[in-house]
Formats: C-alpha cells, structure tokens, sequence
C-alpha cells in the first residue's frame, strides 16, 4: 500500500514538472530587440556611410526606446515598449538602445534625458518624444506619424 501512495505521488509530481516546464517553454520572446552600435547601422541607419542623410534601412517603420537600466521612467516604458510591439507586431519594429552601452548612438541623436523615444517613418525624418509616456500617448503617434502614410 504504501509503495503505491509513493508511486502515485511521484507519477503526480512528474506530471506537475512536465506541465509547468512545457508552460514555461510556451512564453514568447520579448518582442522588443536590443541594438547596440553594429545593429543600429544595420537595421536603422547606417549612417557612417550616409552621414549627411538620414537614410531608413528598415522594411517596417520603428519605435527606438533609448533607455538605461538604472532609469526608474524607462523600467516604467519598459513594459508598454513590449506592448506595443506585440499590438503592432505585423506593423512596426522596436528596439531599444542602453545609453550606457552606446553612447555614441545617444549623441547622435542628442539624447540628453531618458527615456528618449524615437519614431522612425518610412519615409521622412525621425521624430523625438522625450520623458515617459503612457501606453496610450505612444499608440497615437504610432497610429498618426508611423502608420498613416
């Protein structure tokens, strides 16, 4: 008798183990993706070559979050960034660039404060949006300077 107490807890057990791993394997991977120097002139602008012209390399328009980990606004950004980016999935891209990490990236765009989004259309100039926002602030410029072309 106690031998299948015991069997049956443990078959119980592994079945808990199984079920919570196979869960766990189910989350997607964050939507948003970190760019350092090298990504930025490949998916953004690579503008070594073309520095006197911004010049989009992307094939979606994007949301570029500049942030620092120790940055209590962008930890709030943070997880509207992946919210957007799943809202929007099939619509635009978003990255986010550590400003500790690349600060020539920050110059670049004269990131003095954090957090620093940048909106990139297709077409045309990027535009600027610096301070925290909320989900909703975001979505319409998505909605009215990225997606309305």
């Amino acid at each position: 008798m106690k031998k299948s107490i015991i069997l049956s807890f443990l078959i119980l057990l592994t079945g808990a183990v199984v079920a919570q791993n196979g869960e766990t394997s189910q989350k997607s991977e964050p939507k948003v993706q970190q760019l350092d120097y090298e990504g930025f002139l490949k998916n953004v602008w690579d503008f070594e070559k073309n520095p006197n012209e911004f010049i989009y390399k992307g094939k979606l328009p994007a949301v570029v979050d500049f942030y620092a980990d120790w940055c209590g606004p962008c930890r709030k950004v943070a997880p509207i960034m992946e919210e957007l980016a799943e809202e929007f999935e099939e619509e635009i891209v978003v990255y986010k660039v550590n400003v500790d990490q690349a600060r020539q990236l920050s110059g670049l765009f004269q990131v003095t404060s954090i957090p620093t989004v940048l909106f990139i259309p297709m077409k045309g100039q990027p535009m600027k949006r610096v301070g925290a926002m909320s989900y909703e602030a975001y979505a319409t410029i998505i909605d009215e300077q990225l997606l309305d072309e």
